[in-house]
């Protein structure tokens, strides 16, 4: 068994580089198959050429064969009436005095009309080789002159039967002159010697010759054919393949925003037609794309104007208010009730304004970015601090777990401050009053904020949904935050602008999840993240500790992101 295993490796290794060059040249074809289109009409017309070639070649060959063996074959039978009438001759005009052996070679050379060496002669039918044969009996021995081993066993059957028969044999001439087929008639012969048969053998050697010839033009033919074919297959699929190419260059640079390519007609063809055709749905989407960006355009001026020109009367609005809010313990309940709600909903309506202003930059791609490095555990109590007054009102516990050590990153912390605060005041909203989680970690290469809720959660496909301009999962649900609806869109946008990553899970019954993950230098790409995006199934509630969440590292970065969380994490804060 070890010699075994021992050839079987050294067979393997002697024929693995021939096996990787098999497989790579197999995986080069078939990429050249699926990507050329000018390949697969090419092969695909040689190869149902090539069926058709050789079935034609095939009927032409046996019908030349057949044709050549009826002629043999009608020339062979008249031979052999010309044969036996003159062996019947020449022995009815022997002396029968003479040997029975000396009668048949008289009677073989008058055939062969040569001495008694000749061995063969040339007739209509072509060149043949006479046997005679006289069975034998009581009284005389069997004799015969020719090649008699050449006679096969059940043409003679026939011929004993008085019957006139003919067969294809292999004959081999024992002389060296001639070994193939050939074709043999044997006659039984009326003369004074009875039980007398004849046979003549007739070599097929010039209509092997002929069909030999046959075969070698019909493959001549057909690779010159195949090559024609060939040539004219490329030519033809160029003639098609060159416009869709064109065509397919012309739609790249189209989508890459070049709206004035077109393709070049030229006659009046289907590919002509289907060049006008393209042109005109280019021209058609050329003039819907700049239709759609001027009203874009004028959209995101109008949004933005709008908000610049309420700035001035809200002002006004919101001095004239506060004045009668500074005032509101000298008037009637109904009227203080009104001031404070006039005071509360002009701040909405600042909060709103400056929202459509952000989400205005973003849509205009004039959105900055103030990046510095900074402790991005500033950024959440910061969040946290904003939202203090609104889990006091719901009666909802914060749970703050971050490291003891800085996490120090390249951000704006203005919109990393926004971020977290969208993300809290959402939790606290559908939070039902259960504690809400704020988790950050970091890696070597980014950190992350997680703000768990326990609240309805989301349905399947409103991960995605949550992200959306003034999308609300019940819109009969009232916001308790006094949220706009374009919170959680400006915060996407300001985590992209990071090069960073927002994404939300939830389960019905089991809250949702909000994950931020940013890069901790400025440009790098998040490829990772330090926390994981769906949470454990162990919930939290107050008084109890926030549970483990760990995510999936290498074994070095594990093992140090062990250790430091061991000496560099803090216990979590409760904040109500």
């Amino acid at each position: 068994m070890i010699g075994f295993s021992h050839s079987r490796r050294r067979i393997n290794g002697k024929f693995s580089p021939l096996l990787r060059w098999f497989r790579s040249l197999s995986t080069s074809l078939g990429h050249a198959w699926r990507r050329s289109l000018q390949l697969r009409v090419v092969v695909s017309t040689l190869t149902l050429s090539l069926v058709v070639i050789l079935i034609l070649g095939v009927v032409l060959t046996s019908q030349i064969t057949d044709r050549l063996l009826e002629a043999k074959l009608s020339a062979a039978t008249e031979e052999l009436d010309r044969s036996r009438t003159t062996v019947e001759g020449n022995l009815a005009g022997a002396d029968d005095a003479s040997g029975l052996a000396t009668r048949l070679e008289r009677a073989r050379a008058a055939l062969t009309n040569q001495d008694l060496d000749a061995a063969s002669t040339t007739g209509s039918a072509g060149s043949f080789d006479p046997v005679l044969i006289v069975e034998g009996d009581a009284t005389r021995a069997e004799a015969s002159v020719g090649p008699v081993d050449q006679i096969p066993n059940s043409l003679r059957d026939f011929v004993k039967k008085g019957l006139i028969s003919s067969q294809y044999a292999t004959v081999t001439d024992s002389g060296g002159g001639y070994s193939g087929s050939a074709l043999i008639m044997g006659s039984p012969t009326g003369s004074d010697i009875s039980a007398l048969q004849l046979y003549l053998i007739f070599p097929l050697a010039s209509e092997d010759r002929t069909l030999s010839l046959v075969r070698g033009t019909l493959l001549i033919g057909a690779v010159v054919l195949l090559v024609l074919l060939a040539a004219i297959a490329m030519l033809v699929a160029r003639q098609v393949v060159l416009p869709i190419r064109s065509a397919s260059r012309i739609a790249v640079r189209f989508a890459d925003g070049r709206l004035k390519e077109r393709m070049p007609v030229r006659g009046e063809d289907d590919m002509a037609r289907l060049a006008m055709s393209f042109n005109e749905m280019a021209e058609s989407l050329s003039k819907q794309i700049t239709q759609l960006e001027e009203f874009g355009n004028l959209q995101r001026r109008f949004t933005s104007d709008v908000s610049h020109e309420l700035r001035t009367p809200l002002t006004t609005v919101r001095m004239a208010a506060d004045l009668i809010h500074d005032a509101s313990d000298d008037l009637e309940p109904a009227l203080k009730r009104s001031s404070e709600l006039l005071v509360n909903e002009l701040d909405r309506f600042e909060t709103l304004l400056g929202d459509l202003l952000e989400i205005s930059r973003h849509d205009a791609g004039v959105a900055e970015l103030a990046a510095e490095q900074l402790d991005l555990r500033m950024c959440a109590r910061a969040a946290v601090s904003t939202v203090r007054h609104l889990a006091r009102e719901t009666g909802t516990e914060v749970i703050v777990d971050m490291p003891e050590t800085a996490v120090v990153a390249e951000v704006d912390p203005r919109r990393v401050e926004r971020i977290l605060r969208n993300l809290l005041a959402n939790a606290l909203d559908h939070g039902e009053g259960k504690p809400v989680l704020l988790r950050l970690r970091s890696d070597a290469d980014a950190a992350a904020f997680v703000v768990r809720d326990q609240g309805i959660g989301l349905r399947p496909g409103e991960e995605k949904l949550v992200f959306n301009r003034f999308w609300r999962s019940d819109p009969s649900r009232v916001r308790r935050s006094g949220g706009t609806g374009l919170g959680l869109a400006i915060s996407v946008e300001d985590a992209r602008l990071h090069d960073g990553k927002l994404e939300a899970w939830g389960a019905m019954g089991e809250g949702a999840c909000f994950r931020l993950t940013l890069p901790l230098v400025r440009g790098h790409k998040v490829i990772g993240s330090p926390l994981p995006l769906k949470p454990s199934t162990k919930k939290y509630a107050q008084g109890q500790p926030v549970p483990a969440i760990t995510a999936q590292k290498s074994s070095t970065q594990k093992s140090s992101t062990q250790k430091s969380s061991a000496q560099k994490t803090t216990a979590p804060e409760s904040v109500t």
